[in-house]
């Protein structure tokens, strides 16, 4: 038994968990600590029970010095020298004083009741004033005093029947009591001799970067191990619905089907190829409505066993053969049979489709009235709607931007570095030490994300927007109704692979098609010809999206380079070149073939594509020819369709010898990343880590005179290394070997200078990239020296009675917010387990589940757990701050570690209105650079929006007014 269990022990006794006398005290304990109950002028302080032995040291001025030669004063030399943490100690102390007080509640009680003292005679009996007395015959103070028993008592009967109980973060606010008494509680149930408690981290469901980190109750004869059995933890609470089990409905309910009478197929030779994936709709069909939107990428359920998957549109009944509601387009020919054409649904009844579908309250699907009055669901299932295209991120990527010219990388770059200075100089202007610290936080982890992914600052007028076919526009016009029509567009497709995947049209609004199918306010689509999209690296029409930027407009501030396409690639079509024919064995499993030999199916798409974007990468970089570049784009697009279309990726390996190519401009048959553009978020393993990293900062124990200082410096894990044995074939006999446990990083991460990370062959433009990044990582270090030196906000009790008001107002938000910790750690444990079930599953049957599925799966059952678990949405708790709570806090009423915890869940918008220093006549040094970096892409109207300042302003510091 550990030593905190044996001291808990010795103030509990040895009576049994299920008997009695553990949660409930009669007359005086005989012990209390390791020692007998004192005697004489002063018995609790006779130094002979653990209080007494605690005080007296504290009156000696204890000190003690550890293993390692540190001193240790105060508190924490006690609790070194008895063997506790400091935590532990502050645990058993406090249960202690219970216990003590206890007795002594005890005794007045007996004086009072059986001897018939009154409270004077009871107080000089036991040394005490009659205040004391009054207070321990206080039925109030005692309820109190109990409250640790009492829960205890109620987690044991929770964790009996359970067997295993979180017991975490959060779980204090269900319960109604402080963080100190539910230690307690636990720390009296590990006392007993069988209960345990565990804890463990698991990824969290849609980051598995980010962790949650679980606390367990277990019944005894439990293991450590049994607690990663996910789905057998359960919670205090049964939720059973938001509203308290009164009603409760899935937001997923399973599709209704569609009638393939309904459906005809329009191939290759109708036209089909030219919108390929584009799913029409017959109008004012009941269960086909698209609700309000013009056009959604959806999901179809066909005949209960497979599903149209693709962007549908309305069209007029004239379209229609009669009978037919439904038209889907295919670059498919004839010869392959109606629902062959179709994909197959997934044996998954909470996901058939493979992929998320939006929530029923977002339209992801919808019910209806049919003729006879009955409640329906609709066909339609949504993946995307009108409008939820325009969210994507507007930075410039580097596979598109270290393919420009030094020039536009420098610009963009230049911006995105004087973007995140005037960010740092805002931060550093905060008053509110304890504000400033949080900011100062997260901007550097901010600049260290930045460092690896090197994205410039985003052009003029760039925009993300799904495509979507217009047979009658010319391949060199594009449908855009966001832009001025005239006006050119550049559009870059990811991934990219080079200059020559770029057409530049001109914008048409005046055609009839597209403002019949798009409308004339899309601001999230564009309509172009099939041939534009056979450029943009073969799109199709099911819902892939294009990044537009306005090019070569009159003030000539930005001009996108776009080369001719590449001969290689005229008339190469992956599909027809390396697809293959299948067939079913006896057994029923599938096989494929070309030109007579069967040949293996490509399963880790993102990883094969991600080796053949970082050769293209290297390739343009370093200037390879338009012939060798044909090839390794040639079989990036045979990459990109091999898994979905079954194609022989190998094959197209070999005749475009892309081993040869790996070795010339990467150095070696294997390939691997060789410019810093792709070695950046390259893999990298390290030994495993604990802990939160600290800052590495001179004077600190840690400092490590070899980094920079603000450096983040980890500490390796306790159990990062292990013995193991091992089979030597040699020898034929086991040995002993240690083998050192690893987590993934990136290259990028870990180093501090970029420079390392540079090819040989040192390309201008890695230059340009390794200079942004080591400006990132210098701020990043930066802000962390400067959160060490922020201090604090002194805590003023006078201040919290003045804003009281507001202070009841901030705490009450506080726990609202909080309140959903633990049924957001039940609904991703939830979720986690069941997407580990699934794995399984695919595992048992011979398969691997692919990341994206993983993914994909994660998602719908996070929403579904946490509607069950009635977990609310981040924005939907989320604390706003009042302009007199936000005095509140300037003025020191509220406490650094509640203030902290308010900012964590605090609407990140409403807090840097509040927190950021108002913006003065004049612009600081940061603002005026940002203004110089931007006047190279951005024309001075464009600069003043951006900036929300005026014209005027920006045309006084260009001219260098002060």
């Amino acid at each position: 038994m550990n030593p905190v269990a044996e001291e808990i022990e010795s103030y509990i006794g040895s009576s049994s968990m299920s008997g009695k006398d553990f949660l409930e005290h009669y007359g005086i304990r005989r012990r209390s600590g390791r020692y007998p109950w004192g005697s004489g002028k002063d018995p609790y302080q006779s130094g002979r029970d653990f209080l007494g032995r605690v005080e007296e040291m504290r009156k000696s001025g204890f000190t003690y010095t550890d293993e390692n030669g540190k001193k240790w004063t105060g508190d924490p030399a006690i609790a070194k020298s008895l063997g506790y943490s400091t935590t532990d100690f502050r645990t058993v102390y406090a249960i202690a004083k219970d216990e003590r007080r206890s007795d002594m509640v005890a005794t007045a009680r007996r004086l009072k009741e059986k001897e018939g003292m009154n409270n004077s005679e009871i107080g000089r009996k036991m040394g005490i004033n009659e205040s004391s007395v009054r207070s321990l015959l206080d039925p109030n103070s005692e309820s109190k005093m109990k409250q640790a028993r009492e829960t205890a008592k109620f987690l044991k009967e929770q964790v009996d029947k359970k067997k295993m109980v979180d017991v975490g973060a959060g779980v204090e606010r269900d319960l109604n009591i402080s963080k100190e008494k539910l230690d307690q509680a636990l720390f009296m149930l590990q006392a007993e001799g069988g209960y345990e408690v565990f804890g463990n981290r698991f990824p969290q469901a849609t980051n598995r970067n980010q962790m949650t980190t679980q606390r367990v109750l277990c019944v005894p004869g439990t293991t450590h191990s049994d607690i990663y059995n996910f789905d057998k933890i359960q919670t205090v609470k049964d939720y059973i619905s938001r509203d308290d089990g009164q009603t409760f409905e899935k937001k997923f309910h399973y599709p209704e089907s569609l009638d393939s009478k309904r459906l005809a197929i329009r191939y290759k030779e109708d036209g089909g190829i030219n919108k390929d994936g584009v799913v029409e709709l017959r109008r004012n069909v009941p269960d086909l409505s698209l609700g309000e939107s013009r056009y959604s990428q959806v999901r179809i359920m066909v005949d209960g066993k497979k599903y149209i998957k693709g962007m549908a549109v309305y069209k007029d009944d004239s379209n229609f053969p009669p009978g037919v509601d439904v038209i889907f387009n295919t670059n498919k020919s004839k010869s392959v049979p109606k629902l062959e054409v179709l994909k197959d649904i997934k044996k998954d009844p909470d996901n058939p489709f493979g992929s998320l579908i939006k929530d029923a309250d977002q339209g992801g699907q919808y019910w209806y009235t049919d003729k006879k009055g009955n409640r329906k669901l609709g066909l339609i299932n949504k993946r995307s709607d009108e409008g939820d295209w325009g969210d994507w991120k507007d930075a410039l990527p580097s596979q598109f931007l270290s393919k420009q010219s030094k020039a536009m990388a420098e610009k963009q770059l230049g911006i995105a570095k004087a973007d995140k200075q005037a960010e740092f100089d805002s931060i550093m202007a905060l008053t509110n030490p304890t504000v400033k610290k949080y900011y100062l936080h997260k901007f550097a982890e901010d600049c260290d994300s930045a460092a690896v992914h090197l994205k410039g600052a985003s052009l003029p007028g760039q925009k993300y927007h799904v495509i979507l076919p217009v047979t009658s526009m010319s391949e060199k016009e594009v449908y855009a109704p966001g832009y001025p029509d005239g006006s050119k567009l550049a559009l870059i497709r990811y991934p990219h692979g080079g200059t020559f995947e770029i057409p530049i049209c001109t914008v048409n609004n005046k055609n009839k098609e597209a403002i019949s199918m798009i409308g004339k306010t899309s601001q999230d689509a564009i309509g172009i010809n099939s041939k534009v999209a056979d450029r943009l690296s073969g799109a199709d029409f099911d819902g892939d999206t294009v990044m537009c930027i306005p090019t070569h407009d009159r003030g000539g501030k930005v001009k996108i380079t776009s080369t001719h396409p590449l001969k290689g690639l005229e008339g190469f079509d992956p599909k027809m070149s390396y697809g293959g024919e299948k067939k079913v064995d006896a057994n029923g499993k599938e096989h494929w073939y070309r030109n007579g030999s069967e040949y293996k199916l490509m399963k880790k798409t993102d990883t094969e594509m991600g080796k053949i974007s970082n050769l293209i990468t290297d390739m343009t970089l370093l200037g390879a020819s338009e012939d060798k570049l044909a090839r390794a784009v040639r079989h990036s697009m045979v990459v990109i369709d091999a898994e979905k279309h079954h194609l022989d990726y190998k094959q197209s390996e070999k005749d475009n010898n892309i081993a040869a190519l790996k070795v010339e401009y990467q150095g070696k048959s294997t390939g691997g990343a060789s410019t810093i553009i792709s070695r950046a978020k390259g893999e990298v393993k390290v030994d495993k880590r604990q802990g939160t990293p600290k800052y590495n900062i001179k004077g600190k124990e840690w400092y490590d005179p070899s980094r920079p200082e603000g450096a983040l410096i980890y500490k390796k894990a306790d159990d990062a290394t292990y013995t193991t044995h091992k089979l030597n074939k040699k020898t034929g006999e086991m040995e002993e070997v240690t083998v050192v446990r690893k987590t993934n990083s990136t290259k990028m991460a870990e180093t501090d200078d970029a420079y390392t990370l540079v090819s040989q062959y040192r390309h201008p433009m890695e230059g340009v990239y390794a200079d942004y990044a080591n400006s990132m990582k210098h701020l990043a270090n930066q802000a962390r020296i400067e959160e060490t030196k922020a201090g604090k906000i002194a805590y003023n009790k006078e201040a919290k009675r003045k804003y009281q008001t507001e202070v009841d107002s901030l705490t009450k938000k506080l726990e609202i917010a909080q309140s959903n910790v633990v049924k957001e750690r039940a609904a991703q444990r939830m979720t986690y387990a069941a997407v580990q079930k699934k794995q399984n599953a695919v595992k048992e049957a011979g398969e691997v589940m692919k990341a994206k599925d993983v993914k994909k799966a994660s998602q719908q059952a996070l929403t579904r757990y946490r509607e069950e678990v009635g977990s609310v949405s981040r924005r939907d708790r989320n604390i706003v701050i009042t302009d007199n709570e936000w005095k509140a806090i300037q003025a020191g009423a509220i406490s650094e570690n509640i203030l902290n915890k308010i900012l964590n869940n605090c609407d990140p918008d409403s807090l840097r209105q509040k927190a950021m220093p108002k913006e003065s006549k004049e612009l600081n040094e940061a603002k005026q650079l940002r203004i110089k970096a931007m006047s190279a892409s951005y024309t001075i109207s464009q600069i003043a929006d951006k900036l929300g300042i005026s014209t005027s302003t920006v045309s006084k510091y260009l001219k260098g007014a002060n």
